[in-house]
């Protein structure tokens, strides 16, 4: 034992025990701590009992000798800890020219086996950052499977394992999934089969296999119908590989799941992982004859972002492109378009639909993240692609006539979808296009031409009609359809017909309303011009018979003929607007015109009648 360990056990300040741990400890030499990680032993300090490590993040750091002895594990020069820590190049070189001689190097610094992750943090970031690692690993499982000497996992969780002696790729494999017990598991072995079939040479065991296959999914076909597809798909591969195999007399099909779960395909795709629920997708014209369209279209309206992919590419091998073209328009055009089929249009760009990519889009991208906020869903992808990426706004208006853009500005403005700085940043984005629509949001001269002028009884009222519209009304429809469409076979389904056409009619009142709103400025009729007639004034008429009239001049919205209140924008308002006491006016009447002489201009002081019994003009109807 070295001399000066010696005489600290000697005097008591170190156990035997630790003084031979310590022996490895020397400085120099590498060690491990469970809390503080990978450390070099700096030096030794004995006499007040101390030993200096330097960990990577905590360099010169003292540990009690004999605590260090107990809770330090000492790495080996050769260890791959201690390698990329003294050469991470030369191990970067090793990797490149023999992956299945480091992977055995580091598994047996494992103790014979090792997890991903564990192999991952051996060379990570010190070899290779994690994008550089994936691609190693992926091209040194392929040398690995062919060594034999190493058991690859069928989960991420399982460890790699180092073989004494080599094994065929496919060796085990059948065995697994005949001894699962559970049909996750099944399932799982069987997509190891799947990716090992080049190296199955005997079609006599895979003939066994898809019998074996065939009677497992037809026992779970009724119960769980997802997971009898994903095995019957890992069958029809096998076969695709081995022609010779043939299937069971009877055997059931992909194709016939599909039919036969037709009312519940949104529940079977949701439970299908992504990559199979494409394999699925491709057999719908199989499945469906005639009327396949039709129903992978129903489910493109509920599919995640990669299934409508999938789909779109599936309808556009089938020659189907017109098609898909058609109902996405009327989708878009029906604000009926789901987040995840906008997503796609966004991204895509126009590349296959150049004219769906427009401002219409922008409006039902607006009208998807209003209903996925009524429903409670989550609409953050979309709300996040919108801001990400920064052309996306300005390229959807860049065809848009003057009005549209400035339609699609309102509708921005009045969304409750965005926190105000969200929605600044947005409208910011449009101005930069358009900066002569920077009045649109300031209030400046170039909006005030356009602005409604309403009194604020009328302003309130149609907020309230607003609220109600956006949070019940259109709610209601969307339940409505949804409802109708469970039904089946929309071309004779008139709730569903009848329920579509309403949602027309209601997102039609919303940019009605909408609009209206964003040019309205409410009033209370303070200081009205009475040198003539003006919004906010009463006018005294007299007509060639001497009868008298009075009419008040108010708000665009406000109406009460029975109290002779009219609307500023109304005939009668337009036709005294800028009269004067004495002058002559001709008024419209029910049979051509009437003269009338103005007597006299007053100001409007009773306020209080607008709350209680003016109409708002304008009120749309749902008929």
């Amino acid at each position: 034992m070295n001399e000066e360990l010696q005489n600290a056990v000697d005097a008591g300040k170190l156990s035997q025990a630790a003084a031979e741990a310590l022996e490895k400890l020397a400085p120099g030499e590498f060690c491990q701590h469970k809390s503080w990680g990978f450390g070099k032993i700096a030096e030794w300090n004995l006499i007040t009992g101390q030993v200096i490590i330097d960990f990577k993040g905590k360099k010169g750091h003292p540990m009690q000798a004999q605590y260090a002895a107990e809770t330090l594990t000492h790495i080996p020069a050769g260890h791959i800890l201690a390698r990329k820590a003294v050469d991470p190049a030369a191990v970067k070189a090793e990797a490149a020219e023999d992956p299945v001689g480091l992977t055995r190097s580091i598994l047996n610094d494992f103790g014979g086996k090792a997890t991903v992750e564990q192999i991952t943090t051996s060379l990570v970031p010190e070899v290779f950052d994690a994008p550089s690692f994936k691609k190693w690993w992926d091209a040194a499982k392929k040398k690995l499977k062919a060594d034999g000497h190493f058991q690859l996992p069928a989960k991420k969780t399982d460890p790699v394992v180092l073989l004494a002696s080599p094994e065929a790729p496919t060796s085990g494999l059948l065995e697994r999934f005949r001894a699962a017990r559970h049909l996750k598991d099944q399932i799982a072995a069987l997509d190891q089969i799947v990716k090992a079939l080049p190296d199955f040479t005997d079609a006599s065991e895979l003939q066994v296999l898809v019998t074996q296959i065939e009677a497992a999914a037809a026992k779970v076909r009724r119960l769980q119908p997802a997971q009898a597809l994903e095995m019957l798909q890992a069958r029809d591969e096998i076969i695709a590989r081995h022609p010779a195999i043939k299937t069971g007399e009877g055997a059931p099909s992909v194709a016939e799941i599909l039919k036969g779960e037709q009312p519940r395909l949104q529940e079977l795709f949701a439970a299908l992982p992504a990559i199979k629920q494409k394999k699925a997708v491709e057999q719908f014209p199989v499945a469906f004859g005639d009327e396949w369209l039709d129903v992978i279209f129903r489910v493109m309206q509920e599919a995640p972002n990669r299934l409508v992919v999938e789909i779109s590419r599936i309808v556009e091998k089938e020659g189907r492109q017109e098609d898909l073209r058609l109902v996405l328009a009327r989708w878009i055009s029906e604000r009926s378009a789901s987040s995840e089929m906008l997503i796609w249009l966004c991204k895509e760009r126009g590349a296959s639909y150049p004219e769906l990519f427009n401002h219409d889009l922008l409006g039902a991208v607006f009208s998807a993240l209003e209903r996925d906020q009524l429903a409670e869903k989550r609409g953050a992808r979309l709300h996040d692609l919108l801001f990400e990426d920064r052309e996306l706004i300005g390229e959807l208006l860049t065809t848009a006539e003057h009005d549209e853009v400035r339609d699609a500005l309102r509708r921005l403005l009045l969304t409750p979808v965005f926190e105000d700085l969200s929605k600044r940043s947005l409208l910011a984005r449009i101005v930069k296009i358009y900066p002569e629509l920077q009045s649109m949001i300031t209030g400046d001269s170039g909006e005030r031409q356009e602005t409604l002028t309403v009194s604020w009884a009328s302003l309130e009222k149609r907020k309230e009609e607003h609220e109600d519209l956006v949070n019940r009304q259109i709610p209601q429809n969307i339940r409505d359809i949804q409802i109708a469409r469970s039904y089946g076979d929309l071309r004779e389904n008139f709730e569903f017909k009848s329920a579509k056409e309403q949602q027309r009619v209601l997102a039609r009142r919303r940019a009605e309303s909408e609009r209206d709103l964003g040019q309205a400025r409410g009033t209370n009729f303070e200081n009205p011009d009475t040198t003539q007639v003006s919004i906010g004034t009463v006018v005294t008429l007299k007509t060639p018979d001497g009868a008298i009239e009075v009419y008040s001049i108010l708000g665009a919205w406000d109406s009460a003929p029975e109290l002779g209140i009219v609307s500023y924008k109304a005939a009668i308002g337009q036709a005294l607007l800028g009269k004067k006491v004495g002058e002559s006016v001709q008024l419209p009447a029910e049979f051509g015109v009437h003269n009338v002489t103005i007597e006299k201009i007053e100001p409007f002081t009773n306020l209080d009648i607008l709350a209680e019994k003016v109409h708002v003009l304008a009120k749309p109807s749902v008929s």
